[in-house]
């Protein structure tokens, strides 16, 4: 990894943190983003600890706000000379009140914001990097807990739960992955999902009240497979559980049902775009 450059979302905690340290000996350049600035920095000097020879710098933005997640592909487009891999970790959970439905920056249901709409929008604005930094890797960390998306109600006006809205957010990032793969074949960008690992011990998992299973650190090797393992170079448009080539929910391989969602999530990312 001496050359290469990876954004992490999400890594101020949890797996995010967990993938920071990990990959912190390998050398390289680190991006850590994460949406509050002491935590945010308290984390780079961990890594930078972790791994004196590796070059850190921190992207500070709420991936609720779409106009954040902008000004942030921007700031990274301008000053990052390339960018070899891109891993999606950052999440909204099921929520410590799951019945009370959160709207983000632009008034869309939360975890469909942060979960779907932040990480496509912003592999979309990191393109033209990704690209020309070919061989790249986009790693979308997903989840096994996958429902189906309501394209007639896709931001849960109605019976709203957060870890509903969770799971049919996680499957709209799958679809949107194998999506994507199709439109990259033959550039030299990936895009892969997976699930890492089940019921790891995060701040979210806690917060909804559910019992953790494993650590996070489990979840870091498949994550990490995704990133850097030469046998996956070409591999794209999968969905992992851990290590395993797998099936997601029947809704990802509706070309029909991906296309109204990809439709929608061109409309609504463009539009926060266009309107900002």
């Amino acid at each position: 990894m001496t050359q290469h450059t990876t954004l992490i979302t999400g890594a101020t905690t949890g797996m995010g943190r967990a993938l920071a340290l990990d990959l912190a000996p390998r050398g390289g350049t680190l991006l850590l983003h994460g949406r509050n600035a002491e935590r945010l920095e308290a984390v780079a000097a961990e890594v930078r600890a972790a791994g004196p020879g590796t070059t850190v710098r921190t992207q500070l933005a709420d991936l609720s706000d779409l106009d954040q997640v902008r000004a942030m592909a921007a700031r990274i487009r301008a000053v990052e000379p390339h960018l070899d891999g891109l891993i999606h970790n950052a999440v909204a959970g099921g929520g410590s009140q799951p019945l009370v439905r959160e709207l983000s920056g632009q008034g869309h249901e939360l975890r469909f914001a942060v979960n779907h709409l932040a990480p496509y929008a912003l592999t979309r604005a990191l393109l033209p990097l990704l690209t020309a930094s070919a061989p790249a890797r986009v790693v979308n960390v997903a989840s096994m807990g996958q429902e189906a998306v309501d394209l007639d109600d896709v931001m849960l006006e109605r019976d709203y739960e957060g870890l509903r809205a969770y799971c049919r957010s996680k499957l709209a990032m799958i679809m949107a992955t194998f999506e994507l793969a199709a439109e990259l074949e033959g550039t030299g960008v990936t895009v892969n999902a997976l699930h890492p690992a089940h019921l790891m011990d995060t701040p979210g998992l806690r917060a909804y009240g559910l019992a953790p299973v494993t650590t996070t650190e489990e979840g870091v090797r498949p994550t990490v497979r995704l990133l850097l393992d030469p046998d996956l170079a070409t591999v794209t448009g999968r969905y992992f559980d851990r290590f395993t080539d797998a099936r997601a929910h029947e809704q990802a391989y509706d070309g029909e049902a991906r296309e109204r969602l990809m439709k929608l999530t061109h409309e609504l990312t463009e539009r926060a775009w266009r309107d900002a």
